[in-house]
């Protein structure tokens, strides 16, 4: 999907500073245990589905609606891996616009659907073993995802606090 209209007028307003937005993203695995990867179509890294959340959107909501739309299949979220943020949740376009992203990680299960690229967002969909992720050239964010996925915490993951007041 292109920008939205609402990014396409705070663009409008304050050009290609970095905006903090809220994202979410889908670590969704079949039945063997792969993990569900989109190759995106800015740059071919491989990344894990989602995307911005959309004013006055539930977070749920975008996580289903984006791996829909980049994917092909309707997935039902079965729980909450994390929270995330920092350096490694950034981003910048080739047109200059940055990007600074919390994102929401949920894990899923595809219920139906049929994998296809999006074409615009997405330019290829697979399903990857866990060994087989290591070789792929992902974004910085993708490992910090999986890991806290793989790692079948029922707790959900954040980064721990780094901050500390001056003396």
């Amino acid at each position: 999907m292109p920008m939205s209209d609402y990014m396409r007028k705070l663009r409008a307003m304050v050009g290609t500073t970095v905006l903090e937005v809220p994202t979410v993203s889908v670590v969704a695995f079949d039945d063997a245990g792969r993990v569900l990867l989109v190759r995106h179509s800015e740059g071919g890294d491989w990344t894990t589905p989602g995307g911005m959340i959309e004013p006055f959107e539930l977070p749920a909501d975008a996580a289903v609606r984006e791996t829909w739309e980049e994917t092909g299949l309707f997935v039902e979220l079965t729980g909450l891996i994390g929270v995330f943020g920092g350096e490694l949740c950034a981003s910048a376009y080739a047109n200059g616009d940055r990007l600074s992203w919390i994102a929401s990680v949920f894990a899923a299960k595809p219920i139906r659907g049929t994998l296809r690229p999006d074409g615009e967002e997405t330019l290829d969909v697979r399903w990857f073993a866990r060994n087989d992720v290591a070789s792929l050239r992902c974004k910085p964010h993708v490992a910090l995802f999986l890991d806290a996925a793989w790692a079948q915490d029922p707790r959900a993951h954040f980064q721990p606090a780094t901050w500390r007041p001056e003396p």
